[in-house]
């Protein structure tokens, strides 16, 4: 596997792909890897005949400077792991290669409608910064497919959207979400857990198979729902963000007509942010 770290580099890289007549597949990340990446990764193994995995911790996704120094960086064990999944390529740039320096970027991406509520209404920007830093991955890479997990459903729709608004020619690949055997979601910031929050996080999972069974039997009273999950889950010792049960492709708040459905979710356990969520056909 070869990595670059600057754009011409990147660019050199795929030439030669591209000569070759090679599909090429995209799985962006921003690094502390698990084997959710590496399914995304193995996916686009699978389905391409070249595939690029980027790490880059996008500082536009973060609402404050401490969350985003707090991140894990791990590049040289996500390098060890890419390399033994069958991925060609890892573009990991810094912030200057991506961004230029500081305030010379003047463009922000901004998709509407679906960015509305859940985390884009918690964390204002947010879903500008990943707008942002992903049109700059396509149009660097030119992908032919890319690859997203579904742990992360509002942002997956949001990049659907930005693909249909914009015209990438990208075939967009959501994979379903990898759990821990507790039911717990991986995500990068698992590793800050405390054991009592471990032990806890769990709960997040079973609130939302418990509504969704709730729906499934023909609870029609959704707000409700709503309000008993942010309740238990604050028992629970884990502190609500939100709990929406939503349409499923619109991301606005359900009504009892509707037949798609996710249920959107986060919670803190202390200071640490975990999102997860559940999609059920009714």
């Amino acid at each position: 596997m070869l990595t670059v770290k600057t754009k011409s580099d990147l660019r050199q890289a795929l030439h030669g792909a591209r000569l070759a007549g090679h599909s090429i597949g995209l799985v962006p990340t921003m690094g502390n890897l698990h084997d959710g990446h590496l399914q995304l990764v193995r996916a686009a193994v699978a389905d391409c005949q070249y595939t690029v995995a980027s790490i880059f911790i996008n500082p536009l996704q973060f609402e404050t400077s401490e969350d985003l120094n707090t991140y894990p960086r791990s590049l040289e064990y996500d390098t060890s792991l890419l390399s033994e999944t069958g991925c060609d390529l890892l573009f990991a740039p810094d912030i200057t290669e991506m961004y230029g320096i500081a305030g010379s970027m003047k463009t922000n991406i901004l998709v509407s409608g679906v960015t509305q509520n859940h985390c884009g209404k918690t964390r204002p920007g947010h879903f500008e910064g990943v707008a942002t830093v992903v049109t700059k991955l396509f149009n660097l890479i030119s992908p032919d497919q890319a690859y997203f997990g579904l742990k992360d459903y509002q942002q997956f729709r949001v990049i659907e959207q930005l693909i249909a608004d914009l015209e990438f020619a990208v075939k967009l690949n959501g994979l379903p979400t990898v759990r821990e055997d507790s039911g717990l979601a991986l995500s990068s910031r698992n590793n800050r857990l405390t054991s009592e929050q471990r032990r806890l996080a769990p709960a997040l999972y079973q609130r939302l198979q418990q509504t969704a069974e709730l729906i499934r039997r023909g609870n029609q009273d959704l707000r409700r729902l709503e309000s008993e999950a942010r309740q238990s889950l604050a028992a629970h010792g884990l502190k609500p963000d939100y709990f929406n049960i939503c349409h499923a492709r619109s991301l606005e708040m359900a009504c009892q007509h509707d037949k798609d459905l996710v249920i959107l979710a986060a919670v803190f356990a202390g200071d640490i942010r975990l999102i997860d969520n559940v999609s059920l056909t009714i």
